[in-house]
């Protein structure tokens, strides 16, 4: 699997990131399989700078909040107006309320949307499988509907924590992994309030005690300096260890 990091910014899209999207690519079939996890606020533009929006054959989303999932509006426009369009529908995955959630904020209904995004509730038949994924995910802690998403290729394992605080049901679901992308939004010094976010130790903590191969640090908001959610983590974490930045890409 190939990760690349479209946006990592935490919370609003920073100076230097669009908030969370991450396109993370396996073989499949006769080509390669292209699925786009959260597409938050801003992502859809620097998505274009990586793939035609064409090829994305599926979205996975973790929740609801708009740095994850605003520009599904860009991309059903994209879809639905693009001069060799309109395209068929992509399979979107994501929270019960996923369907009205996009038609509230492009200002339409479920059934325009449907044209082009046609959407999955996480847990229902079919969401077990996308593409040459196998997917588990596991309700995790944020004021919404939240989801991390454990996703299987090739004998090679992924998690993504989506939004959360801290939880035994993102170590559970990331146990074994190959890498994964937690977020870390707070610092250790800050005013954290609970259930919301993770910092970058405790973040470190969830990976060590998971016995992940590999942690990659994102979602840090533009008022936090990542060099310190970096320096939290080394302490609690010891195998190798990065922040996720704007176009970087992974092999997993």
């Amino acid at each position: 699997m190939r990760l690349t990091v479209i946006g990592c910014s935490g919370s609003i899209p920073g100076p230097e990131s669009p908030a969370s999207c991450y396109l993370l690519e396996a073989p499949h079939e006769e080509g390669d399989f292209r699925l786009v996890l959260d597409l938050g606020s801003g992502a859809f533009g620097a998505l274009q700078r990586w793939v035609d929006p064409r090829t994305v054959d599926a979205v996975a989303l973790s929740h609801l909040h708009a740095d994850h999932c605003l520009d599904l509006t860009a991309l059903y426009v994209h879809h639905r107006y693009h001069p060799r369009g309109p395209h068929p529908a992509v399979g979107v995955f994501g929270p019960p309320g996923t369907g009205a959630r996009l038609a509230r904020a492009y200002d339409g209904s479920e059934a325009e949307l449907a044209r082009q995004l046609e959407v999955h509730t996480w847990g229902a038949p079919g969401t077990d499988r996308i593409g040459p994924f196998d997917v588990a995910v596991a309700q995790v802690a944020h004021p919404v509907p939240t989801y991390a998403i454990r996703l299987t290729s090739g004998g090679r394992t992924f998690v993504y924590s989506g939004d959360t605080g801290p939880c035994d049901a993102l170590v559970d679901l990331a146990t074994g992994a190959d890498a994964l992308l937690c977020e870390a939004s707070f610092v250790e010094t800050g005013d954290n309030p609970p259930d919301l976010h993770l910092t970058g130790r405790q973040a470190a903590e969830h990976a060590t005690k998971a016995g992940v191969g590999r942690l990659l640090l994102t979602h840090i908001p533009p008022w936090y300096a990542p060099d310190t959610v970096l320096a939290e983590a080394r302490a609690a974490y010891e195998g190798p260890l990065e922040l996720a930045e704007p176009g970087a890409s992974y092999e997993i």
